[in-house]
């Protein structure tokens, strides 16, 4: 029987693509891709994503990665402003899971400085019961250590959980815990997938 749902932020609660923020620069398309290699795709970009490195030593860092796109690099990176929109469903979504007495959880990678700058687009986050953010607790996902971290907090049993993410190897772990997974493609197949779970 589910009694919790934990929700990934990033293209399930949000829109959201470092690949959409790079074009909106006016890149070509060669150039958008090298950016994103050169931060998001990089062995930093975990520890950045941590909490481990500041803005300014992984700037450096993608700097080293790629230094004949500096300018771009510190241009598309002074800040991540616009990087996320809020889907118009999060609220009344989380709010109607509620309303039938589940709680209502998030487990997120975002990045402090994702978290700092598009706060605003995250609205939804007080109607939900809380949540874990991977550079707050220095795991990430698809760690196991993160999933066991949620548990604990919460004092959840994972048979009764329920976990909506866009990333395969990340309700894999999940699943590997015994948290039942979803593997978000969209609103419409997440609701069938937990209906079929019995959340109704």
């Amino acid at each position: 029987m589910i009694k919790t749902v934990i929700f990934d932020i990033g293209n399930v609660l949000t829109s959201f693509s470092w690949q959409k923020h790079f074009y909106s620069f006016g890149y070509p398309a060669d150039i958008a891709e090298r950016l994103g290699k050169a931060t998001v795709l990089s062995p930093q970009w975990c520890e950045y994503d941590l909490g481990n490195l500041s803005d300014d030593e992984i700037l450096e860092l993608f700097i080293k990665n790629d230094p004949e796109i500096e300018v771009q690099l510190r241009h598309s990176l002074k800040d991540v402003h616009g990087i996320l929109e809020r889907c118009d469903y999060a609220i009344p979504w989380i709010k109607e899971l509620k309303e039938k007495g589940y709680q209502v959880l998030f487990l997120s990678n975002f990045s402090s400085k994702v978290l700092r700058e598009c706060a605003h687009v995250m609205d939804f986050l007080p109607y939900m019961d809380g949540g874990v953010f991977s550079f707050k607790v220095h795991m990430i996902k698809p760690d196991a250590c993160i999933y066991e971290e949620i548990l604990k907090q919460y004092h959840l049993i994972a048979g009764e959980c329920v976990f909506i993410d866009d990333t395969l190897p990340n309700i894999t772990a999940a699943k590997n815990l015994g948290i039942h997974g979803i593997h978000f493609k969209n609103r419409e197949q997440a609701i069938t997938e937990l209906e079929a779970l019995g959340v109704k």
